[in-house]
């Protein structure tokens, strides 16, 4: 109890205290309000119309009435699709051929291309779609209409014209929102980065004092000097997510008292990993270099930008010993599609297998520890 009291102290006066609650609240409040407003409702579309009739008109209209596609120029002839998407004013063609409405009074099928800029894909969101839509649509309404003509009723004209319909519908994140994923995650790595480097540099500033055993030499003594950083970690944590939900509109559906269960056994996790990481450095100034081997992979590997799923299988295994996996699973899960606690045991067990196998490696590191005294003792007596 001593050891923790000690390290409370310590960080109440440390600079890991303004630090876990400025920085990622400073990140949130900034990439927040930097994706709010990141979904593209209305990708910008450039039409060359080469029929210039009155249906190639009202095939425009529909277009960009589209919530989804917004037609920013028509061109009446041809021209070099790369260059009207040089200057990124637009991110698809869409080219509408001559003799497109004789065809259409004719009942004859006529091939319209679409060319899209796929640099960026985040510009395309929702324009693949949105395109189908159109045409199906016209093409439905152009085939009841004909069947109308031959006298069939309604319901038998959409039963040919259109047998099946397929209603879609996105969960979670229906907006296709950064903020439930980019901006969450780059939350979590700024407090990845500060709590190990914190928790990392006990061991170090203990040994350089003079009083890593001055309360024992149980490993219990180490151990609870984690404690305070876990506390204040879910804290900090469990903030930002309530910018985040105010500022980013993030959608956030799990309880907080309940969420703060799973937030705690993370931090308590990525503590312990940080002290493990830190033991055997020489001085403070070398654990930062150490968190790197924790920072990166849980960047890459994680599930922030890209699903997990886009791996290959061995680096979804490899990110299995990083606690920031499942603390973005449990995100996912728990927080954003409002699953129960009890759902995520798998998680959850795998979060107190790391903090069970992390703490038997550190109890090991410091029985060596107090070791090596002995052993330098029975050496001079030998000689």
């Amino acid at each position: 109890m001593k050891s923790l009291i000690d390290e409370w102290k310590y960080v109440a006066g440390s600079k890991y205290l303004r630090l876990i609650f400025i920085g990622p609240l400073i990140a949130a409040l900034f990439f927040g309000l930097m994706f709010s407003k990141n979904q593209i409702s209305e990708s910008h579309v450039i039409v060359i119309d080469e029929d210039h009739s009155s249906y190639s008109r009202q095939l425009i209209s529909k277009i960009n009435a589209s919530p989804y596609m917004n037609v920013t120029n028509v061109y009446s002839s041809r021209l070099n699709p790369e260059t009207l998407l040089a200057n990124e004013q637009a991110v698809a063609v869409i080219m509408l051929p001559k003799e497109l409405g004789q065809h259409q009074q004719q009942g004859i099928s006529t091939n319209i291309g679409i060319l899209m800029d796929n640099t960026m894909p985040s510009g395309l969101t929702g324009i693949r779609t949105a395109i189908q839509e159109v045409i199906q649509t016209e093409n439905v309404t152009l085939s009841m209409t004909r069947l109308l003509q031959k006298g069939m009723d309604a319901e038998t004209s959409k039963g040919l014209a259109s047998p099946l319909s397929l209603q879609q519908r996105m969960l979670f994140n229906p907006t296709t929102s950064y903020v439930g994923f980019m901006v969450v995650g780059f939350v979590n790595i700024v407090v990845l980065m500060i709590t190990t480097s914190a928790a990392g540099s006990i061991v170090p500033r203990l040994r350089q004092e003079g009083k890593l055993f001055a309360n024992g030499k149980s490993p219990w003594q180490i151990w609870v000097r984690s404690v305070p950083y876990a506390v204040l970690t879910t804290i900090s944590l469990l903030l930002c997510y309530g910018l985040l939900k105010q500022v980013g509109g993030m959608r956030f559906e799990a309880e907080p008292y309940l969420f703060i269960i799973p937030l705690f056994v993370y931090a308590f996790a990525l503590s312990l990993m940080g002290l493990l990481i830190g033991y055997n450095a020489k001085d403070v100034s070398k654990v930062n270099l150490r968190t790197n081997f924790v920072l990166y992979p849980s960047f890459l590997a994680t599930g922030i930008q890209l699903s997990p799923l886009a791996f290959p299988e061995f680096f979804q295994i490899s990110a299995w010993v990083l606690p920031m996996n499942w603390l973005n699973r449990l995100i996912r899960g728990m927080a954003f599609r409002d699953g129960a606690l009890t759902a995520y045991s798998q998680e959850l067990g795998a979060l107190l297998m790391i903090i069970g196998v992390v703490s038997l490696f550190i109890g090991l590191l410091v029985l060596r520890e107090m070791k090596k005294p002995e052993i330098q003792f029975s050496e001079s007596v030998s000689a």
